[in-house]
């Protein structure tokens, strides 16, 4: 591939705590900036590239459910907050002349298109980023579920997870400076160990579908290219 790229198809599962940035709540629009730079210099290299996006840098269903709200209805808030950031991606991205679409699985036509996979394909065919927002559409899944699934639908030849962290470590490098980072780690492992890499439910999906995962720190440029060329910029889940 150019640029010696190892992926072809991709999908890049964003957390939204990453696109607040600094600012712990809503957007950072030095993030989504930056995001917009990396993303281009993959997307013009040839690479197909699909995203799912979070919402917890405006609304968390656990946590809302967790002091009393019904977690259906908390989940559905949740992912209209993901539609918000698919939107406010979409824009930056078409600013660096990046064709994009957002795909939502709740219909709002207005601002977006149905989630349909073969449509879905045939615009990665063509070069445009999809923006896959809403999750699954049905509560109780979360983004990260909603990321295997898709990349697994799309066929996708791994799954990029953008974080604030640089890999997978056997406990929190925030709390223990002794924490040791795994270079490459299996499903089971992170299944018994508990890593919280993503949830039981995404892990077990990607270990069925042998979906490998890259875990990497987002906040440092060309990351995403690295990540692409199989340089080790963080932990490979596989």
């Amino acid at each position: 591939m150019a640029d010696g790229f190892i992926y072809k198809r991709v999908l890049l599962k964003l957390s939204g705590e990453a696109l607040a940035g600094d600012f712990g709540y809503g957007i950072d629009p030095q993030v989504v900036e930056d995001l917009a730079l990396q993303v281009r210099e993959i997307v013009e290299a040839g690479v197909e590239l699909a995203i799912v996006v979070g919402g917890g840098n405006i609304f968390r269903g656990m946590a809302a459910s967790a002091n009393g709200m019904d977690r259906s209805q908390a989940d559905y808030i949740g992912m209209l907050a993901t539609v918000m950031n698919a939107l406010a991606l979409q824009d930056a991205f078409e600013r660096h002349g990046l064709f994009t679409r957002v795909q939502s699985a709740i219909s709002m036509q207005e601002v977006s298109e149905p989630y349909i996979r073969r449509r879905a394909i045939r615009h990665l065919e063509k070069g445009r980023i999809v923006i896959l927002a809403a999750g699954t559409g049905n509560p109780y899944f979360t983004t990260d579920t909603t990321a295997a699934l898709r990349a697994c639908e799309i066929d996708a030849e791994c799954i990029l997870k953008a974080t604030k962290v640089d890999g997978v470590y056997d406990s929190d490098p925030k709390t223990n400076p002794n924490a040791k980072k795994y270079d490459t780690i299996t499903y089971l492992e992170v299944l018994s160990q508990e890593l919280q890499v993503m949830d039981s439910t995404a892990t077990s999906l990607c270990m069925d579908n042998n979906m490998p995962i890259i875990v990497f720190n987002l906040s440092v440029p060309g990351n995403i290219a690295r990540a692409l060329r199989g340089e080790a910029v963080g932990t490979t889940v596989q």
